[in-house]
């Protein structure tokens, strides 16, 4: 496949710049990612255990939920490289909600040829789950 025209250059990317990806998360979601990566605390596994818990339901993983930004990240920065991100998790997300991730850059530094990008994940009533902040290395 031929990636060149969606390729973005320093150019390409401004401060403003908005990406956005929205995913209903579902039990199967949950049970390969479970599988993927072993992740097997009884909060997302668990009903009967997650009743006991403050969350009173299973909770899909947070790394999970954040996995979304990293598509987002891809969509604003395509064809780049991620060298880092911070994560702050302020609302638990659950099977069968729908997760909207948006990035909007908010810095070029021009010395390191890299670019933030402010991260953050909705829930379908638009109450923030997820924030935080990324970087993309721009080749």
């Amino acid at each position: 496949m031929d990636y060149n025209s969606q390729i973005k250059h320093w150019d390409d990317i401004n401060v403003g710049d908005v990406a956005t990806f929205s995913k209903t998360l579902t039990q199967t979601d949950m049970v390969l990612w479970v599988g993927l990566t072993g992740d097997m605390n009884p909060v997302h596994i668990d009903t009967e255990y997650a009743k006991t818990t403050r969350f009173k339901d299973v909770i899909v993983p947070g790394l999970m939920v954040a996995g979304l930004i990293s598509t987002v990240m891809t969509k604003s920065t395509f064809g780049n490289v991620y060298s880092g991100q911070t994560l702050k998790f302020l609302k638990p997300v659950y099977v069968g909600d729908t997760i909207t991730a948006v990035a909007t850059v908010i810095e070029k530094m021009e010395e390191k040829h890299r670019v933030k990008i402010k991260t953050e994940c909705f829930n379908q009533r638009g109450e923030l789950v997820i924030t935080g902040e990324g970087q993309e290395y721009i080749m």
